[in-house]
């Protein structure tokens, strides 16, 4: 219930008016059936507009982390978080991350509509990263089409760091659907899952436009504090900005 509130009356209004949100292509969005929309990942409020943009009811996988606040804003985050249609996922690795594939097999084999970040986290920079191989694993699992989106400009309404959001115009593109049916039986084939997982990145560069860069942005993250920690200009010897961050390589 609080999932359509929020889109129709408590936040949709807002975001169309300050951001003056537009899409294209949602008619590659099947009107039922389980499918994965997947998606780059600019900013938090990427999983807001898409939502709202969308007709059909779009189920995300969120870190654990937003639902166990201890304290009454702790409680009003799990309390709005799960209203969105948001489930957690333990995100540390192991059994957890066998857990998380089993939440998503089974929202996609109820006949949800999953959204996915392939890139396990934001973008630190705006470019595109390397995806990981789970969302392949999920789609042979599930036997589900997989239906690339770019969000464009969601990164200026809530650049990393801010505590407000800006009106800045917002634009999604969703792309035709990937049909990986070819590869039926094979899920668990590691070289089968990268290049899944590769030709699904390919799609999102070209509908968004971004920079591709073949390391997962959450490595990039990572070095890049421990950059800053030992020597905020360290990382400009090893052919890294000052920052910490690697410099772009296209593909």
């Amino acid at each position: 219930m609080l999932y359509w509130w929020s889109k129709f009356v408590l936040l949709g209004p807002l975001l169309r008016l300050f951001c003056r949100p537009t899409i294209e292509g949602v008619g590659n969005v099947p009107e039922r059936g389980g499918a994965i929309l997947a998606s780059n990942h600019l900013a938090v409020v990427d999983s807001f507009f898409l939502p709202l943009l969308v007709p059909r009811r779009i189920t995300f996988l969120a870190k654990r982390e937003y639902f166990i606040q201890p304290g009454l804003v702790g409680r009003m985050k799990k309390m709005f978080f799960s209203g969105v249609g948001q489930v957690p996922i333990d995100r540390s690795g192991g059994s957890a991350a066998q857990a998380a594939m089993d939440t998503a097999v089974r929202l996609l084999r109820e006949d949800k509509l999953l959204g996915i970040y392939p890139e396990g986290t934001r973008s630190p920079d705006g470019r595109l990263y390397k995806g990981k191989t789970g969302i392949a694993r999920m789609t042979l699992e599930a036997a589900v089409p997989v239906i690339p989106v770019a969000m464009i400009g969601t990164d200026k309404v809530n650049p990393i760091g801010s505590r407000m959001w800006r009106p800045r115009k917002v634009h999604i593109k969703i792309g035709e659907p990937l049909d990986f049916s070819r590869y039926a039986g094979m899920a668990g084939d590691r070289f089968i899952e990268r290049s899944m997982t590769d030709e699904i990145m390919y799609a999102l560069m070209e509908l968004s436009g971004q920079t591709y860069v073949d390391m997962y942005a959450a490595s990039v993250k990572e070095r890049a504090a421990k950059a800053k920690l030992a020597d905020p200009q360290e990382s400009s010897a090893d052919g890294h900005s000052g920052d910490g961050l690697p410099k772009a390589r296209a593909s």
